[in-house]
């Protein structure tokens, strides 16, 4: 069944399936948020929190929830949904659910631009992660250039980039002093500890930024899960386009990774689980997007309720991205791909 939406002279078509997927999405970002808020080593009541955000509290509770968790579940919520943008831009281009920028070199160039940046400058290192990434992909695109930019090369060229700079980011940290090697040990592995509001602001306003680019490359998307012989007969001029989609992706997912870190998994395990539920063939962005916001927040809510130490929110992702993985994996042996 499909709904028509209609403003004026534009409609769009969506399926009733995908539209009750993401209103119970919305509902379950909705009610984990709302116990983030109030779990932790200082607990809060919903009555306590709603007398807070309403101007009330004693000026602890406003520290936490305000200074604290509140921007904390701002900034979980916004990376997820970069992450999980960038994963479904890339595995849809690319036709492969395996593909993110996790596998293809792009987190990996980040950790090191970031850490080359702390050696060099000792600070600087959200530009220094936007810059790695930048540069990342521009080097695995030029090795995979071969009379157009193909999918297979461009996943194998990633690999061994990501590989190589991951060797990379070990050699730094080996030359770093150890109090700054732990800070960014925990930083490498994806953290959300002490995030503020201007770790918000930057998400959510690159966020609203590239919003406009990925309305406009929806559609060509979708037909790029064709074959290229179908997609070229449809009119789509695949090099731009890849290379349109493999800059939004690599923006997106520099975004996260200078807010909190190259969280392993998310890219990678939120395309599938929402194309999966959605079960339409499509790239499912916005599905991706609230399944990688949800990972997210609830990775970073245990790695919160962990007793005794404070666990990076990578963990917890890494967590969930490996049962994907073997569950990838087994469907793809069901299929007889392997």
């Amino acid at each position: 069944m499909i709904w028509t939406l209609r403003i004026s002279s534009l409609s769009l078509r969506i399926s009733r399936r995908a539209g009750w997927i993401g209103l119970g999405l919305f509902a379950l970002l909705a009610t984990f948020s709302i116990l983030a808020l109030n779990l932790g080593s200082y607990p809060l009541t919903m009555a306590e929190a709603l007398r807070v955000l309403t101007g009330g509290g004693s000026d602890l509770q406003r520290l936490i929830l305000l200074e604290n968790r509140l921007p904390r579940v701002v900034t979980a919520l916004g990376v997820g949904m970069a992450f999980g943008l960038s994963g479904a831009i890339f595995q849809a281009m690319m036709r492969n659910p395996l593909a993110s920028p996790d596998v293809i070199g792009f987190t990996a160039g980040a950790g090191f631009g970031a850490l080359s940046a702390m050696v060099l400058t000792g600070a600087m290192i959200l530009p220094g992660a936007i810059i790695g990434a930048l540069l990342a992909a521009i080097l695995v695109t030029a090795l995979a250039w071969k009379n157009g930019l193909s999918p297979a090369r461009l996943i194998l060229t990633g690999i061994g980039a990501s590989l190589a700079l991951s060797a990379g980011t070990d050699l730094l940290m080996s030359r770093m002093e150890i109090q700054n090697a732990a800070a960014m040990s925990q930083w490498l592995t994806g953290s959300l500890n002490a995030r503020d509001w201007s770790d918000a602001a930057w998400v959510w306003g690159g966020l609203a930024l590239l919003a406009p680019m990925l309305f406009w490359l929806h559609l060509p998307l979708q037909r790029m899960a064709m074959e290229d012989a179908i997609a070229q007969g449809l009119g789509l001029a695949l090099t731009p386009l890849r290379l349109a989609l493999t800059a939004v992706g690599l923006l997106l997912a520099a975004l996260a990774v200078s807010c909190a870190g190259p969280l392993p998994f998310v890219a990678f395990a939120a395309g599938p689980i929402a194309r999966r539920m959605v079960a339409d063939g499509r790239p499912a962005l916005l599905g991706a997007a609230a399944t990688g916001a949800l990972i997210t927040l609830l990775a970073d809510t245990a790695a919160r309720l962990v007793p005794v130490i404070q666990l990076p929110t990578g963990v917890f992702t890494a967590l969930i991205g490996a049962l994907v993985l073997i569950w990838l994996l087994l469907a793809q042996f069901r299929k007889g791909q392997f």
